[in-house]
């Protein structure tokens, strides 16, 4: 390994001190602030850390870690807590306390920047025991946390403005006194102090920080100290670039189906867990999966790249069973009944797949059963015996969900055969006290069953080689790093792939035909089936690793099965599969102060959203703006009110209309000359800076974060726009109105600018911005494409069209009555065999397209065992029929997978 660092930058504290202090064997080698040691990135970034297999590593955070994990010493839940909160909130205080004092010499209001995340590690280290941040000894965050505050705390200069912070400072001291962290001081310092960090701060953008804490402002101070910070060199550059105008773009933006890899293009696959096919989806659902890869997806082709994005309903299994049951239907009925739903759900959130199918496909079949018979083959299955419930009553072996009883953990009286829902913990279903079979409500008996299992410790030593690669080079959330390593913390165990079900794609093994694969094995096989359905050459995608980098998305539920299980599967098949580069998990989001529940009532659920009358680009907008990335976070209708009229109508709408406006009646429709000033010029600098950074988050999915660069720089533009006044500017004589023009100009601009940004969030919204102001059809692409830049697309002269507002006003009344009717406490109703959830009762449901004709039309009772006999043996008839024959998809279609939020 190499690790290559550089004189007076402070990151580079961090990783030395961390190589210092884990002993890892590394050569080390010191290079200028500008050299490019990492070749696919345009700008030159450090410290790097050459990793063996020939990938860089360039967050000092992640090197820190990769140091740590390689002497074993793995970070804990706290620390990697620690760890997101220096990355986000922490380091960008620090260097803009930073540039403030150093190139400003305002150390009064580089103290403020500070107050907030200083006084809550005090907060935190008050309440600790230990004498460091996690441990008795220093651990990574330590290191990390002590590296970034190293300028502030060994400073005198800040001593006043900081305050006492008695924790802090005891801290920081004990961790000073290892000698790993002074040499490592003194290597990047050379002695110096402060003094050695400027040249470093002189050639960083200026930094300008959004706490998730504070609300979502920026006042006329923050933008001029913002300004200030650009050097006139940075200023010049963006000025001369904005007025070179758009280039011509010749590449068509029409997709042209199929898409496939191409020599020389960036190849990108997407796709989201599937979701289940037996319900609907939730806001939780839409944003842990399928809307966060919409955004994704959208920008990449923005970008230029191409991609692909694929998803689909998972349709087999004990969940599409049991729903069978409940609702009277063959399994095929519900899955076309929910397909038709989550398709509808989907195409009004305007979630753009390439192509979204289902998994009870022949493809599917075909699939599956050559993966099974290639892990067969190469020695990779086990057989074992299970212990099972049986219902006698209605002669099969209980599936976990078929199941309920009482938790052995914490006695909650309604937990599932495979999990309890209060308390968390993963159940066996044998396991379970006073269980009772869902269907009949009988006590089932524990019987022996032969099952498959995929031997995971076999494959365990190849799949740590391919995660040190993947995780090295990709982009995967923290949370997927964690949840993935604590699995194999503990070494993996032989899984059972098998299920004693009738729905599902049938074993192929002669002792085994009474079978079918269990769901997490069968069900990630299908982001390749439903690709197969798209598309005959999906092996292009599918088997193709050297040219092609996939992208999952998923709540953070779903992070094993698609770490560690289905890569298993996949590398044991030994068939060159495209396997994850990047792993996107999210939290997860809950509704109000409480968990979404359909058969409760609480909460907005796919179906419901249209209902409310509030537009999908509103609720696209607020699901993003609140994505819960780093940890859960909670819908509440006060505040997307909040955020409605704030962040979209007052800031974001105000100014793309007033700047439309102004051409209209000042100008007559048409865009007037431009003779850009100092001022202006400072503006387009700080435009093009917000583009930079929303660039660079979106290409590390921070979806998020890149989501405030486009309102910070609507915010600057509503300054720009009110600091210049040329409402009344137009008024005046020559002079004040050309430069009213030029304030015009520039604004419109800058407008036309957010609506080729906001396309990956607001679709209808950039739409309709590009409409009104009669935007080139290219512009967008052309300002995103390989980084050209904020570029002057709407030249003088240029007539625009009818300017109208882009939002409305959500009313307390409004939004109080949505509150309320979402706000649960609708009753069960009941019925001779006990209480139906409302959910199942409510004649709102949605009432999705005619399904094909079933194959079996049964209408039973849940409780009456000898019709459910009889729906039992015709759903095993109607499986066996589907094996053979192929199902017809409705033409929509891209890739998903359960989630249990």
């Amino acid at each position: 390994m190499k690790l290559f660092v550089s004189e007076g930058n402070p990151h580079c504290v961090k990783v030395l001190a961390g190589l210092e202090v884990t002993g890892v064997k590394c050569d080390v080698q010191l290079v200028s602030h500008e050299e490019r040691v990492v070749p696919f990135l345009n700008r030159p970034v450090l410290p790097v850390l050459l990793l063996p297999s020939g990938q860089h590593l360039f967050s000092p955070n992640a090197i820190c870690q990769y140091l740590f994990e390689v002497v074993g010493k793995e970070a804990s839940d706290d620390g990697n807590q620690l760890l997101e909160w220096e990355a986000t909130e922490l380091q960008p205080a620090v260097l803009q306390a930073l540039h403030m004092l150093m190139l400003q010499g305002k150390s009064g209001e580089a103290g403020t920047v500070l107050k907030g995340p200083l006084g809550w590690l005090e907060q935190y280290l008050s309440k600790r025991t230990t004498p460091f941040l996690t441990e008795e000894t220093v651990a990574v965050a330590d290191i990390v946390l002590w590296a970034a505050l190293y300028p502030i705390l060994s400073n005198s200069t800040f001593e006043a403005v900081v305050g006492e912070l008695p924790s802090v400072r005891g801290w920081f001291k004990r961790v000073s006194q290892v000698p790993a962290c002074e040499a490592a001081v003194q290597r990047v310092l050379q002695g110096k102090g402060l003094d050695a960090l400027k040249n470093f701060l002189q050639k960083q953008p200026a930094p300008h920080i959004q706490r998730r804490d504070s609300p979502s402002s920026a006042n006329a101070t923050e933008m001029e100290d913002s300004e200030l910070m650009m050097t006139e060199e940075e200023v010049e550059v963006a000025a001369q670039a904005w007025s070179k105008g758009l280039p011509d773009c010749s590449d068509s933006t029409q997709k042209k189906h199929p898409i496939l890899p191409q020599e020389g293009k960036r190849n990108v696959l997407v796709t989201s867990a599937l979701p289940y096919v037996n319900n609907v989806p939730h806001l939780g659902n839409i944003i842990g999966c399928v809307l966060s890869a919409d955004v994704f997806a959208r920008y990449g082709r923005l970008r230029g790249w191409n991609l692909l994005y694929v998803c689909g309903t998972d349709e087999y299994g004990t969940a599409t069973e049991n729903k069978a049951r409940e609702e009277g239907l063959t399994p095929q009925e519900i899955c076309d009944k929910y397909h038709a739903v989550h398709s509808s759900i989907y195409k009004w959130f305007q979630i753009d797949f390439d192509y979204f199918g289902r998994t009870t496909t022949e493809q599917q079949t075909e699939i599956a059963q050559d993966i099974f018979w290639r892990l067969h083959e190469r020695g990779y299955l086990l057989e074992d015996v299970v212990e099972q419930l049986r219902c006698e009553n209605c002669q099969r072996f209980l599936a976990d969900r078929f199941v309920e009883g009482v938790c052995p953990h914490c006695k909650y009286p309604e937990a599932r055969g495979d999990q309890c829902d209060k308390c968390g913990r993963l159940i066996n279903a044998v396991e379970l006290k006073e269980p009772q079979c869902k269907v009949c409500q009988q006590t089932p008996e524990i019987r022996s069953s032969k099952h498959l299992f995929l031997d995971l410790p076999k494959l365990e030593g190849e799949l740590e080689q391919w995660l040190e690669k993947s995780m090295g080079s990709g982009d995967w959330t923290v949370n997927a790093k964690h949840i993935t390593r604590s699995w194999l913390r503990d070494g993996l165990k032989p899984r059972c792939i098998t299920r004693d079900l009738q729905w599902g794609t049938p074993v192929p093994h002669p002792d085994f035909s009474d079978k079918v694969f269990y769901v997490w094995f069968d069900a990630p096989i299908g982001y390749l089936s439903i690709t197969a359905n798209y598309t005959s050459e999906w092996e292009k995608w599918w088997k193709n690793p050297q040219q092609v980098e996939l992208y999952n998305f998923m709540a953070k539920d779903n992070v094993p099965f698609h770490s560690v299980v289905f890569p298993c599967s996949l590398l044991g098949a030994q068939d060159n599969y495209t396997l994850v580069n990047n792993l996107v998990a999210t939290e997860y989001l809950n509704y109000e102060d409480t968990k979404f529940s359909k058969s409760r009532g609480v909460g907005v659920f796919g179906d419901m959203a249209k209902d409310t009358g509030i537009p999908s680009d509103v609720w696209r907008f607020y699901l993003l703006y609140l994505r819960p990335e780093g940890q859960d976070s909670a819908f509440s209708w006060a505040d997307m009110a909040l955020k409605n009229n704030s962040e979209l109508l007052n800031n974001l709408g105000n100014f793309i209309n007033r700047a439309g406006m102004f051409v209209s009646k000042f100008f007559e429709g048409h865009v007037p000359e431009m003779v850009l000033q100092d001022e202006d010029k400072r503006l387009i600098a700080q435009v093009c800076w917000e583009l930079k950074q929303y660039i660079q988050l979106l290409d590390k999915v921070r979806i998020r974060d890149a989501l405030k660069c486009i309102l910070n720089i609507s915010r600057h533009g509503n300054q720009y726009i009110q600091v210049n006044e040329p409402w009344k500017k137009i008024k005046g004589g020559d002079d004040d109105r050309k430069r009213a023009g030029t304030v015009t100009g520039v604004s419109v601009n800058v407008a036309c600018l957010l609506s080729a940004m906001l396309e990956p969030y607001m679709p209808t919204v950039s739409q309709t911005i590009r409409d009104q102001l009669q935007a080139p059809a290219h512009c967008a692409r052309a300002m995103l494409y390989a980084d050209r830049g904020f570029l002057c697309s709407l030249s003088a002269g240029h007539r625009i069209g009818t300017v109208s507002p882009l939002f409305q006003k959500l009313e307390s009344e409004q939004i109080e009555a949505l509150r309320k009717r979402f706000g649960g406490q609708q009753p069960d109703e009941e019925t001779p065999t006990g209480k139906v959830p409302s959910s199942t009762v409510n004649s709102a449901q949605p009432k999705p397209p005619a399904a094909a004709a079933p194959a079996v039309n049964a209408s039973v009772s849940a409780a009456d065992p000898e019709k459910a006999k009889q729906l039992a043996a015709a759903v095993a008839k109607q499986v066996r029929t589907c094996a053979k024959c192929q199902i017809k998809n409705n033409p929509i279609i891209i890739t998903i997978f359960p989630s249990t939020q």
